[in-house]
């Protein structure tokens, strides 16, 4: 019986053509490909339950609900990225089905995005820009990024990533994980790893860059915003829930911290009635600070890679494949 797989993830369906020539007409995989703009809920997958034996999907919801229902046959779930915080891995491992992902995706691009932001509340660049588009020639009292303290919650490939990247700009940088970070990390470049209140406490930068899991979500709450300077902003480039979202939105309401910028959300697409749409001091973007060329392209071919490795489908012409296409 052929194999079929929903193929599901956005970065990919818009060159759907390009990998169906592969999936469809090199390892004759049938796809089906559902209407999705984000992504796929619960009960949009369980309506083909017994129809598929794989998935090259996005955030979809792969809960232990959805695991069950479509065991036994499903047999991989190839997620496009590295988040895979939405796929149930306890189902995964009791079912028998192999979750696929590309650790060190986006590395590159989600730092270079976070100093981004970290330029853009430092030298006022936007919001000079909104104002001279009102006609107005105010000029705000604007700071370097060495005159500030950054500090980095989560410490992994993209947490080392912007430290490594800011350390020229001369700015003091503080850490925090759960985990210890390497000494001669630290040492190397200056870094000091402190707790989580004494970085709250001193940071003129707080950046989020951890990943989903029960001892980070909601990690930045009431309580801890109440924790930072006043005059601080806040980044997050890494997931959604890991901020309460409504604390936030009341925090910087009552100027408790002076701005945030934010690529991820606890609901994507963010809901239009979001009090964070209409705050001048935030800058928020459509979860794509992971997107470049180079970066999406890799990761393409490796989902397709994860894929075939858990359908049992031999694979070594795959590199050829990807340069040919």
């Amino acid at each position: 019986m052929k194999k079929t797989i929903i193929f599901s993830a956005p970065y990919m369906m818009t060159s759907v053509e390009r990998f169906r020539r592969v999936l469809e007409g090199h390892y004759g995989i049938e796809m089906i490909v559902p209407d999705v703009k984000q992504k796929l809920l619960e009960d949009d997958i369980i309506k083909y339950a017994g129809q598929f034996d794989g998935t090259i999907c996005g955030d979809d919801e792969y809960s232990a609900r959805v695991i069950e229902a479509c065991s036994p046959r499903l047999k991989v779930v190839s997620k496009w990225g590295t988040g895979i915080d939405a796929i149930d891995k306890e189902a995964c491992k009791k079912f028998g089905v192999m979750i696929g992902n590309t650790l060190n995706a986006f590395t590159i691009p989600v730092s270079e995005t976070a100093i981004g932001y970290m330029l853009s509340f430092a030298r006022s660049l936007p919001f000079m820009d909104r104002t001279m588009h009102e006609g107005k020639w105010d000029k705000p009292a604007i700071t370097t990024l060495s005159e500030t303290t950054v500090g980095i919650i989560g410490c992994g490939n993209i947490g080392q990533a912007v430290a490594r990247r800011i350390r020229p700009f001369g700015t003091r940088i503080l850490v925090n994980d759960i985990v210890p970070v390497k000494p001669d990390f630290l040492v190397e470049n200056h870094i000091e790893q402190v707790p989580l209140e004494q970085l709250l406490n001193e940071s003129d930068f707080v950046t989020c860059h951890t990943d989903l899991n029960p001892t980070s979500r909601h990690l930045i709450n009431e309580k801890t915003l109440a924790m930072m300077k006043p005059t601080a902003v806040l980044i997050n480039t890494s997931r959604g829930p890991v901020i309460d979202e409504k604390a936030l939105a009341e925090a910087l309401a009552a100027g408790k911290i002076a701005g945030a910028a934010m690529d991820v959300f606890e609901t994507e697409p963010l809901p239009m009635d979001s009090p964070l749409r209409s705050m001048p001091n935030v800058l928020i973007a459509p979860h794509n600070c992971n997107y470049s060329p180079v970066a999406c392209e890799r990761v393409h071919w490796n989902t397709i890679r994860n894929l075939l490795i858990g359908l049992e489908i031999p694979h070594g012409d795959l590199d050829a494949l990807s340069k040919s296409m």
